[in-house]
């Protein structure tokens, strides 16, 4: 084969796709293995937090993936609540599937009220502790419980008392940012959100469908 410029390319590209081969069949090799070493099953208690957004769509994503397999879900929403938000109004279509409880009463710069933000949030663990008792209830969103940790609302230590004692193959989903590290520490996964860039900062408000 002549030293042509085509030829070249070609002689290059059929090694390249070699190197990607035998890296793809080292990487199964260890993939495998990981898959085979991971047999257990039981109920993850899940964190999304960080700066950025997009950990409570995350939990509804997971929402949807879990009505997709016929199972039942519960939602606990701590800080909002004055506004209907785009997934409330959807997964309210399924009432039998997804007992979805809003009992924030808004940000907390709006409520301005502490007391009554320390009384609310103590009415919303009554309700998910409710739903971490219910073996029938495959997955349950706690949304925006961070914020209710930051601000010192809610007892950290006897949150993490009842998610301990949830039925074993449940699992929870807890978003907010500013999660507390012990919360951190109990998590089988917790995933750390940053902010490159937001509409927000540029003068865009909110809008159906692409909430902020």
């Amino acid at each position: 084969m002549s030293d042509t410029p085509e030829n070249v390319a070609a002689t290059n590209a059929e090694a390249r796709n070699e190197r990607h081969r035998e890296r793809m069949v080292r990487k199964k090799t260890v993939m495998d293995e990981r898959i085979a070493n991971a047999q257990s099953e039981r109920g993850l208690l899940l964190v999304n937090t960080g700066i950025g957004k997009g950990k409570s769509s995350s939990a509804f994503g997971m929402v949807a993936r879990a009505l997709g397999h016929g199972l039942k879900v519960g939602v606990v929403q701590f800080i909002k609540g004055r506004v209907s938000t785009g997934e409330q109004l959807f997964f309210k279509r399924f009432p039998e599937e997804v007992r979805y409880h809003v009992m924030g009463e808004g940000f907390t710069w709006e409520t301005q009220d502490r007391q009554r933000d320390i009384e609310t949030a103590g009415k919303a663990w009554e309700v998910a502790v409710e739903l971490l008792n219910d073996p029938g209830i495959a997955l349950v969103v706690l949304d925006e419980l961070n914020i209710a940790f930051k601000h010192g609302y809610l007892d950290v230590d006897q949150i993490l008392e009842d998610l301990r004692n949830r039925p074993l193959t449940q699992h929870v989903v807890v978003t907010g940012r500013g999660a507390p590290q012990a919360l951190i520490e109990a998590a089988d996964t917790v995933s750390d959100m940053s902010l490159v860039k937001h509409a927000f900062q540029s003068g865009i408000r909110a809008q159906k469908g692409i909430e902020f």
